[in-house]
């Protein structure tokens, strides 16, 4: 399903005070006031006379093994976190980090911020019909802190306590009052049946459907092949504002394509209903049938507002040979991206160029001014004595990161990217990797370079393949290895790899805990966390904190963009590409609201209608082979 996504900017939010409730309230958000008022009826993008009905058939890339995606064992199935569990509060996806009452029908923030309570809705019940109770939402906190998945653990970690303060409410107390993203860390956080799991472990990976509250059941698990939900028409919370004409779908189906060319065969063929399509090259050459040509699949891009994150290929800096960022400029050079958007893109792609991309108050553009200079100078290697230098040359700020604008490498797009080249050859040299006998070698140990590709999309390979040939020109033998999702998830987890790729996208949010958990060194060497590249940087941990604990732009603000800049002069990752589209094919059987929320597809919000799946022009307007 469509990521949700966000884009901030200065004129939209302004810079104010972190905004939370002084009294009990129908929703919070992060900066300014929410969008929908207190009694509001639906959401803007919805249709709220959707009828019911239908089937909704999607593809997942990879296979499963765990209908429980709360724990670090097994791969777990899709939609459960969507269908089956629920939440205190519910986001919307027209507005930043803004949530509202779901199995909470309020909340009340100390005006110190040292807790929140939660006022849980008394309609609230699980699919067997049991009350959903303070008990439950208790549970669930401990349970996810202390047998979670690592994400978990340190989400909760600040979350030192959840009690039930009168009948109905929970309080969780704070360890941090300057922590501003607490109170919604709270209400996003997923209710489970302590009845359920006191009788089943919640720490293992299984297969049996368990309890849950939300719009769907699951009523049938193929193992790695497929997962079937099914509407519960008497959901309790069919009307409630939040949920009003979405979850329209009678049946939500996934099965599993293992392979990208297999999944756009099927999409084609009928066998699933809606697909998102990732790859340039289909986008622009795949989609030339009859289903297409005569309307009974629609092809089209819808923009968004997206802040696209960071995609890119990333190091896993654990290892010695990566421990030099002039290694790792070196092997970003041999990525070519003019030649690759033309030749294989059919420049489709703009460049990512920040951990921040399309989220312009965070972007670290031209060179550091005013606080953002001022966050960063502390570490600035000229403005330390030489003797603390030479100590601390792995964590100390190049003078260029205070002098230059950081830009990604470009070439001329002919596909001989010899100026990149000489470049990386004089980085390799002055790192200590020297050529012997037409190898890369570490001048000192001997040790010949080697980099390893572990990917779970064939796709990639066409991309890495230039890459490698380039990395061959500088003595670096290379090699692409594809695994399924599984195999890949114990690589990754267990840190046996060289480089993945990533897409950090920051959904509807701010830049806050999340940064702590991709960047702060605490988390470098914890099984599972998502510090993938293992990076450990005193001032990046100082600046993750600061993120944390900013309670307004002013200090947002500078504090993002100077994780921005460390993190892009440090070549922590390899920059890929983005775009400021969704494109997408689907079968023409389904209704869509008037409104796309900016940033969200919004399936969520379709209804089945099959009398429109039937041509929309007639075949006599086709051409032989069926093409317009």
């Amino acid at each position: 399903m469509p990521a949700n996504t966000r884009r901030i900017t200065l004129t939209a939010i302004a810079i104010a005070l972190l905004a939370l409730p002084a009294q009990a309230a129908h929703g919070i958000t992060m900066f300014g006031a929410p969008k929908y008022a207190p009694g509001f009826r639906h959401f803007a993008y919805v249709n709220p006379k959707a009828p019911k009905g239908g089937t909704l058939k999607l593809s997942y890339s990879g296979p499963f093994d765990s209908v429980n995606p709360y724990i670090l064992k097994g791969v777990a199935a899709p939609g459960v976190n969507l269908y089956l569990f629920q939440s205190l509060m519910t986001p919307s996806y027209d507005e930043p980090q803004s949530y509202y009452g779901l199995i909470a029908q309020s909340v009340y923030v100390a005006p110190d911020r040292s807790y929140a309570e939660f006022t849980l809705n008394p309609r609230a019940r699980w699919h067997d019909g049991t009350k959903i109770t303070a008990d439950d939402v208790i549970f669930s906190y401990h349970a996810l802190r202390e047998k979670g998945h690592p994400l978990y653990r340190v989400m909760y970690q600040p979350i030192t306590n959840a009690e039930e303060v009168r009948p109905g409410v929970v309080r969780f107390s704070f360890d941090d009052a300057e922590h501003r993203e607490l109170p919604i860390i709270a209400a996003s956080m997923p209710v489970l049946p302590k009845a359920y799991y006191e009788q089943v472990a919640f720490d293992k990976s299984s297969l049996k459907p368990p309890l849950g509250s939300g719009p769907y059941k699951i009523t049938a698990v193929d193992p790695g092949r497929s997962i079937t939900f099914t509407r519960v028409k008497d959901w309790w919370a069919a009307k409630l504002p939040v949920n009003v004409g979405l979850y329209n779908f009678d049946t939500i189906r996934f099965d599993v394509y293992r392979d990208d060319v297999v999944a756009l065969e099927g999409i084609k063929s009928g066998q699933f209903d809606y697909y998102e399509e990732y790859i340039a090259r289909n986008w622009a050459t795949a989609y030339h049938i009859p289903a297409v040509a005569d309307g009974r699949i629609i092809k089209t891009k819808i923009p968004n507002k997206i802040p696209r994150g960071m995609q890119g290929f990333i190091f896993n800096l654990r290892r010695d040979k990566f421990a030099d960022p002039r290694v790792r400029e070196a092997i970003g050079l041999t990525l070519d991206f003019q030649w690759m958007n033309e030749t294989l893109f059919y420049g489709a792609y703009e460049r990512n160029t920040s951990f921040f991309q399309n989220n312009q108050p965070f972007m670290a553009t031209g060179t550091p001014q005013g606080a953002e200079r001022a966050l960063l100078e502390p570490a600035r290697c000229a403005n330390l004595p030489e003797a603390e230098r030479a100590a601390q040359a792995s964590t100390c700020l190049p003078e260029k990161l205070f002098t230059d604008t950081f830009t990604v490498p470009t070439t001329d797009g002919d596909g001989y990217a010899r100026a990149n080249l000489i470049k990386a050859q004089t980085l390799l040299d002055d790192a200590g990797w020297v050529m012997r006998d037409g190898k890369r070698t570490n001048a000192k140990t001997g040790e010949v370079l080697t980099v390893e590709f572990l990917m779970t999309q064939r796709t990639f390979e066409r991309v890495v393949s230039i890459m490698r040939v380039n990395l061959a020109k500088l003595g670096i033998d290379s090699s692409f290895r594809y695994v399924d999702a599984s195999q890949y998830q114990r690589r990754v987890d267990k840190r046996n790899f060289d480089i993945v790729s990533i897409w950090w996208n920051l959904g509807l949010n701010f830049p806050g805990s999340e940064q702590y958990t991709f960047w702060h060194s605490s988390q470098a060497d914890l099984l599972g966390s998502q510090n993938l590249s293992g990076l450990k940087h005193p001032l990046v941990d100082e600046l993750v904190t600061r993120i944390n604990r900013a309670q307004t732009l002013e200090q947002l603000v500078p504090a993002a963009k100077a994780l921005d800049r460390i993190l892009l002069w440090n070549h922590v990752v390899i920059p890929h590409w983005y775009m400021s589209a969704w494109r997408v094919v689907y079968w023409n059987k389904f209704g869509r609201p008037k409104i796309t929320p900016d940033y969200n597809m919004g399936v969520d919000s379709w209804w089945y209608e099959p009398q429109k799946n039937v041509p929309l022009v007639k075949p006599s307007t086709l051409t032989k082979g069926g093409h317009r």
